[in-house]
């Protein structure tokens, strides 16, 4: 006997299952894409009705009681016939309202219906990565903050450079975030309404239905835009308002995604130096092997997601490029999967992101441990000019630091000993003039950093953050 399959069976993404977040999902399910459906058809009822259409009151009260009973079943046996998923719901929903049966969906495209909700859940997900943004950015600025004077060896192609803040380092990660917001917020404010525009965006159905009325026509569709919270339509659109929205919205994901991957990266590079680490739980397991390690699993996890992230924007470029004349349909299997998709990759990078910012763990004494192996050669410039102050030659000084700094170098590589360069400039009588251990001070060497940090925050992060108050953040649990 053949067992039954379970739930198990069957292939769940995993950003359903282990990634994204409730509120994000809700606003993509199919249930949310419905009930918007139905309240477009309403909208365009009542319009339509306040425009002088024969359209009664008993007919928008059983469209309006039905509204949020959305019969799935029903509307799945009926698409396997009409091949239609839109025209299916049209059928399920005047079943439930059967008075409005025949004014349901009146004058209308699909994608007066289908485009616009989309643009509803685009909205309502980009306001919602503005807000999981905006605590991302709390948690950092905090942790910029408090670290906005701490010495840290930079580094520029991986190799040791001069000395930042580990605050100032927080703020290049923040100011790609930032922008973020900035995307993200000026994308949600401007998205348009794609209007009620028919067949072809001509509105000939919905001008034959007022008997040649221009001005009804251009009141129907501000009204229906107004009752779905839009101040403006696409000017002009085929049948669909133009994929480059989607290839727009799209980009502003992938710039989430190209941010929280820099940040993983680098969070992963100052764990291995043990300067860093991302939140480790007391019984988390790191290896099911090596039992000592601890494994930067939230940080590789944001990368992994951040690469898929950024490779469905050339999906939506090639979208827009592809669409032919008026439409073609060759855009909706992929939107269905690059835009819901999308917004939960993301949804599920900032949670992730959200997380580690709010818990990085700092190891001050390892930090300093790297600063002294490298100062000495970083500070011989501040000798030299102070050796030169007190009445050494300049070129003569430059050529023993030269030759001290190679034998140090030397030493260290070659023969895995310490870095005896100070010992060496200390013995050596053309810098017994020098207080060198005063010219090693980490704070002389970050020169502006502590100031920076301070004004960035002051003006670029606080801004933002006076519009989120922290009380309305969202939790940035990680469920598995």
């Amino acid at each position: 006997m053949t067992a039954q399959p379970t739930p198990y069976d069957r292939f769940v993404s995993p950003l359903v299952s282990r990634y994204a977040g409730e509120a994000m999902l809700r606003i993509f399910s199919p249930a949310e894409q419905v009930r918007t459906w139905r309240r477009i058809w309403i909208a365009l009822a009542e319009a339509q009705q306040a425009l002088g259409l024969a359209i009664t009151d008993e007919q928008l009260g059983q469209m309006r009681a039905a509204a949020g009973d959305i019969n799935f079943d029903r509307a799945k046996e009926l698409e396997r016939d009409l091949r239609h998923d839109v025209m299916a719901h049209v059928h399920a929903f005047g079943e439930q309202a059967p008075a409005a049966r025949a004014i349901i969906h009146l004058g209308a495209t699909s994608c007066d219906v289908g485009d616009n909700a989309d643009l509803v859940a685009m909205r309502r997900g980009l306001d919602l990565l503005a807000r999981r943004l905006a605590a991302v950015i709390r948690g950092l600025a905090g942790f910029a903050r408090e670290r906005r004077d701490l010495p840290v060896l930079g580094f520029t192609h991986y190799q040791p450079a001069q000395l930042t803040t580990l605050g100032k380092r927080a703020c290049l990660w923040l100011w790609d975030l930032v922008l973020d917001y900035q995307a993200v917020t000026a994308m949600r404010d401007g998205l348009r309404f794609r209007g009620i525009k028919g067949t072809t965006g001509t509105q000939g159905s919905f001008l034959r239905l007022f008997d040649g009325d221009h001005e009804k026509v251009l009141r129907l569709e501000r009204l229906v835009a107004e009752k779905m919270g839009f101040a403006q339509v696409q000017p002009v659109t085929g049948q669909t308002y133009t994929r480059k929205v989607d290839a727009q919205v799209t980009s502003v994901l992938s710039g989430i995604a190209q941010s929280a991957h820099k940040f993983a990266n680098d969070l992963r590079l100052l764990a291995n130096l043990k300067e860093l680490e991302e939140p480790f739980e007391t019984t988390q397991v790191g290896s099911s092997a090596m039992a000592y390690k601890r494994n930067p699993m939230r940080s590789e996890r944001m990368t992994g997601l951040a690469r898929v992230l950024m490779h469905l924007a050339p999906a939506a470029d090639a979208t827009a490029a592809e669409q032919w004349l008026e439409r073609t349909l060759d855009d909706s299997a992929a939107r269905r999967l690059v835009i819901g998709e999308g917004f939960l990759l993301a949804d599920a990078i900032l949670r992730l992101y959200q997380n580690v910012a709010e818990g990085i763990v700092v190891y001050p004494k390892m930090i300093a441990r790297h600063i002294d192996a490298e100062l000495p050669f970083m500070a011989t410039e501040n000798i030299l000019m102070a050796a030169v102050q007190a009445g050494g030659d300049r070129q003569t000084l430059h050529e023993a630091i030269r030759t001290h700094s190679h034998a140090a170098a030397r030493r260290v590589k070659a023969e895995g000993g310490e870095n005896d360069l100070l010992a060496r400039l200390k013995a050596d009588p053309l810098f017994a003039r020098v207080d060198i251990d005063a010219e090693l001070a980490p704070a002389r060497f970050v020169g502006r950093a502590p100031e920076q940090v301070d004004a960035f925050l002051a003006e670029h992060v606080d801004p933002i953050l006076a519009g989120h108050p922290a009380k309305e953040d969202l939790e940035a649990d990680i469920s598995l």
